[in-house]
């Protein structure tokens, strides 16, 4: 049984890309059949894991969904990407920030990634989609096909006041278009612990949402090593495997492996 999570905050910034590459890669690692897919027309997934110049990809998730849109047949063996540590990706670009305009008259339209999901689900036990930093279609459409979200907040007072936004987003797509839809959890990142201020927004995170929202026990660390490995196309688990970035990636796949 495939679970599709939603890694998805409106604020640009909170460790969204990083948090779906080494979560997935973790996965991947456990055995799992992983597909890592990126829904930011920045492509910032698709750099972060080697990929430098995604805009020069002629096949990515764009074409995938204007095929879709258009009932024209799709073949996904010619978007999806191997990556060496274990993951497939379908990679994305800017071409992706011109779907929103040319699906307004699309019929279903913030159906179409779940329609692509359905025809790929078997063959995955996890799929991963790094959303775009806000609330648009892209989102939508990825929300509407998710079974939960995963929430990363940078461990800051403006990022989690924005969390209020994203989950009545979330509760509004579950009632509209998919009833499913729950919330993994909240992620808290960049966590500095040398300052009393991270461990206050920290027990606010908690204090706040944790009657109703699962908040994850692991807390990602602030790691100039985890913003470096973008460079290197690589996860934290191989550009720096002994670090505390690497440590609490690892444990976090755990929570997620353990529901």
């Amino acid at each position: 049984m495939c679970k599709v999570i939603a890694i998805s905050n409106q604020k640009g910034g909170t460790g969204k890309t990083t948090s779906c590459v080494n979560l997935g890669i973790g996965l991947a690692s456990a055995g799992k059949r992983v597909l890592l897919i990126d829904t930011d027309p920045q492509g910032s997934m698709s750099i972060s894991l080697g990929y430098s110049e995604p805009d020069e990809m002629e096949n990515t998730l764009a074409k995938l969904m204007m095929n879709i849109a258009n009932d024209e047949e799709f073949f996904l063996e010619d978007v999806l990407i191997h990556h060496n540590e274990g993951v497939d990706i379908i990679p994305s670009n800017i071409e992706l920030s011109a779907i929103e305009i040319s699906m307004v008259n699309v019929m279903s339209r913030e159906l179409i990634l779940k329609q692509m999901l359905e025809k790929i689900k078997s063959s995955y036990d996890y799929i991963l989609i790094d959303c775009m930093p806000s609330l648009g279609m892209m989102t939508i459409n990825t929300l509407a096909c998710a079974d939960s979200v995963l929430i990363p907040v940078q461990a800051a007072y403006l990022p989690v006041k924005g969390l209020q936004q994203l989950i009545k987003t979330i509760s509004r797509v579950k009632r509209q278009l998919n009833p499913q839809l729950k919330i993994e959890g909240i992620l808290l990142t960049m966590v500095d612990y040398r300052t009393n201020f991270a461990k206050d927004i920290s027990a606010m995170v908690y204090d706040t949402y944790s009657s109703s929202i699962r908040v994850f026990r692991t807390e990602i660390p602030m790691s100039v090593r985890a913003a470096e490995m973008s460079v290197e196309g690589s996860s934290i688990y191989k550009y720096d495997p002994k670090g505390k970035a690497a440590h609490a990636y690892g444990e976090l796949t755990k929570e997620v492996l353990n529901g």
